[in-house]
């Protein structure tokens, strides 16, 4: 396994960056996919859960490619949220510190269009945009897809949970000619599989990082046993002890998080929320406050904490527990990142220790039980 980027081959001045990032020692997806598609004309299946750093396996590849003096889009990443989208962005930005500079546009629903449109007559290089945005972009002539030479699917089988599988054919219908389709997904469901083998060659390059090396290692799994209405004072008193760290709290629904968020705040723990409900402008304040250390806690759900990537979150608490596997990891990948060390508490009532032992087999992880939270 590579020790370095470098080794992968990727140039000096993006390494610079990551350098400075504190990114230093390639991921595992990383290692398998960066030399892959750094060649020419590539197609790829990645299989990767959250955390894994698949942003920096296909946006180093990427940028490289890049032609900074042609300013006409050349990269397409497609994603699922508006967050991960901004997300995403933000990584691309960041990474470019010590290159010529490659202008990364973010576009996606629930947006002014006007100020998007506006955007866009801009040179821009790279668009990271959610399916039905970029289509509408599209057929308003606002984005040319002509000079694309790579499309990438960023958490493809959530694209297609949120019903964006119409929106990904035609889009890549329009991109037939595209030479480089990188394509990342947790899970590979069968619409999915139908998406791969419309779209993509079968001699598609394939990588799948096993679902044990793909949960954070960083991240310690607990778990309390308690009734439902004994919730909210041991989540207040575990708060209680986490003055100075951050951390987001998930609910199954919105209802929940809407009242969670209500009860937290009267109890003078400073907390917003997130969830499908919340007007972009809501959304943005939320996670500017938050960002800039205002807020202890975010309570969120499933879908709108999609692409949240706040590198010191010291910690995750289940209050419900979610509804699949893949929400399990997703959830508690948002803590232990870049490195550091994170914890993940699930709330359980007796009738889901069932679920505990399940994510245990499944994802391959070990629970600890912890009797009471300390204080």
């Amino acid at each position: 396994m590579a020790n370095n980027f470098k080794q992968l081959g990727v140039r000096k001045d993006l390494v610079k960056g990551l350098t400075e990032l504190s990114i230093i020692t390639p991921t595992e997806i990383q290692v398998q996919a960066i030399p892959l598609l750094l060649n020419d004309a590539t197609e790829l299946v990645a299989k990767a859960q959250t955390g894994t750093g698949k942003t920096a396996a296909y946006g180093l590849p990427l940028l490289q490619k890049i032609d900074t003096s042609n300013k006409v889009v050349q990269g397409l990443i497609l994603c699922p949220t508006r967050e991960l989208g901004q997300q995403i962005a933000r990584q691309l930005f960041k990474f470019t510190k010590y290159t010529d500079k490659v202008f990364t546009e973010s576009v996606y629903g629930g947006a002014r269009l006007d100020e998007q449109l506006r955007a866009l007559k801009r040179p821009t290089h790279i668009i990271v945009a959610t399916p039905g945005r970029l289509l509408d972009l599209v057929k308003r002539k606002a984005i040319k897809l002509s000079q694309v030479h790579t499309v990438i699917l960023d958490e493809a089988d959530e694209m297609l949970s949120m019903g964006f599988k119409k929106d990904l054919d035609e889009i890549l219908s329009l991109c037939r000619a595209v030479e480089n389709k990188w394509l990342f997904s947790a899970t590979m469901p069968q619409t999915l599989n139908q998406i791969i083998n419309t779209h993509l060659s079968p001699s598609a390059a394939r990588i799948a990082i096993k679902g044990k090396s793909g949960v954070n290692k960083n991240v310690d799994h607990q778990f309390l046993i308690c009734d439902v209405t004994e919730k909210l004072p041991i989540l207040i008193q575990f708060l209680k002890t986490q003055k100075n760290n951050q951390g987001i709290v998930f609910c199954k629904t919105k209802n929940t998080a809407k009242t969670l968020v209500k009860q937290l705040i009267a109890k003078n723990v400073s907390a917003d929320t997130l969830h499908g409900d919340l007007l972009q402008k809501e959304r943005d304040k939320a996670m500017r406050n938050f960002t800039k250390n205002n807020l202890q806690v975010l309570v969120a759900t499933d879908i709108a904490a999609r692409g949240i990537d706040i590198p010191d979150l010291t910690y995750v608490v289940h209050y419900e527990m979610p509804s699949s596997d893949e929400y399990y990891t997703h959830r508690s990948g948002r803590t232990g990142r870049g490195g550091k060390s994170g914890v993940s508490i699930a709330l359980v009532t007796t009738k889901e220790m069932k679920q505990i032992r399940i994510l245990e087999k499944k994802i391959g992880v070990s629970f600890s039980q912890i009797r009471r939270m300390k204080s």
